[in-house]
């Protein structure tokens, strides 16, 4: 006679999960794929819905190991609903203290990411391989925009590369800060606040007469008394000057490739790290594996 003909029956409860037995043969067994459902319900409320394990326990009447060990059953993999094609791409690290970090590109044409991994710092080498990984899968990168970190542009120097704005007057700013002591800070700050409003040929004026003006002054030299060792008197002011002058062939990729509809910041990631380190911050004191599941589940529905 066939398991389940005549029906089931309800045969008590194992480890607070009902059980039943076919009245045909007396199989006892659970519904797996209830189990399965109530793992991923407690999955999202904990991730998502951000719920702590002593909230989920009172909810579900269990206790918090019981939910923990639920949720650690849970399998997080990387998105699979989404097919390669050619995307501008974002890729940028986010970190939870100063050893470890989660390297992610994101799709700016999709708004998905597409790849990330754990990382300990953050290395030019670790872009490379993610480029890599994601072009052997089908991917196809017509543009990237980048934080400006140095030697990151060379990563992707065959397509367009585009340097986030608001990161290089961030970077300008930490040299000069908001409010700059010498007149020569003053109006390289001011040049610098024109960047989102200008053009290549403008900006690069300003930044070519700023410099006729200011070189003597940011090649002064101070000689340390009784030896031959010496530094920039200026050294902000002409670190911020650098910084603008290296970067500018990167600044206004978005104005030279129109028809590509280029970003000129990687604002798209950087709100989502926002996001993603709120929800994270709910479950204080995870195990670094625990962690990088729940950064997983944040990041594969972003």
């Amino acid at each position: 006679m066939k398991c389940g003909m005549w029906g089931v029956k309800k045969d008590g409860k194992q480890s607070g999960r009902q059980r039943y037995e076919c009245r045909s043969c007396g199989h006892r067994f659970r519904y797996k794929k209830r189990e399965k459902i109530l793992k991923e319900k407690l999955w999202n409320e904990y991730t998502h819905g951000k719920q702590t394990l002593i909230e989920l326990g009172e909810k579900y009447e269990r206790t918090p190991w019981w939910i923990r060990k639920k949720l650690d059953d849970h399998f997080v993999s990387m998105p699979k609903d989404l097919t390669p094609e050619a995307t501008i791409i974002v890729p940028d690290t986010t970190f939870w203290g100063r050893s470890y970090g989660v390297c992610v590109f994101r799709s700016w044409n999709l708004k998905r990411n597409i790849w990330w991994n754990e990382v300990p710092g953050e290395k030019v080498a670790h872009y490379h391989y993610g480029r890599k990984i994601l072009e052997e899968r089908g991917w196809v990168f017509i543009a990237a925009v980048v934080d400006g970190r140095r030697g990151l542009a060379r990563v992707f120097k065959d397509i367009p590369v585009q340097i986030c704005h608001f990161h290089q007057m961030k970077s300008v700013t930490k040299y000069l800060t908001r409010r700059p002591e010498t007149l020569a800070g003053q109006e390289l700050r001011s040049i610098m606040l024109t960047l989102p409003k200008s053009n290549e040929k403008e900006f690069t004026k300003l930044l070519s007469n700023w410099h006729k003006q200011w070189k003597d002054f940011i090649n002064e030299k101070t000689y340390i008394l009784g030896t031959k060792h010496w530094y920039y008197t200026h050294k902000k002011v002409r670190s911020a000057y650098r910084s603008l002058e290296s970067n500018l062939p990167f600044l206004f990729t978005y104005q030279k490739y129109p028809e590509l509809n280029i970003p000129n910041t990687t604002n798209t990631i950087d709100g989502y790290f926002a996001s993603v380190k709120k929800k994270v911050a709910q479950h204080h004191g995870l195990r670094k594996d625990r962690r990088y599941k729940v950064i997983s589940e944040l990041l594969n529905k972003g």
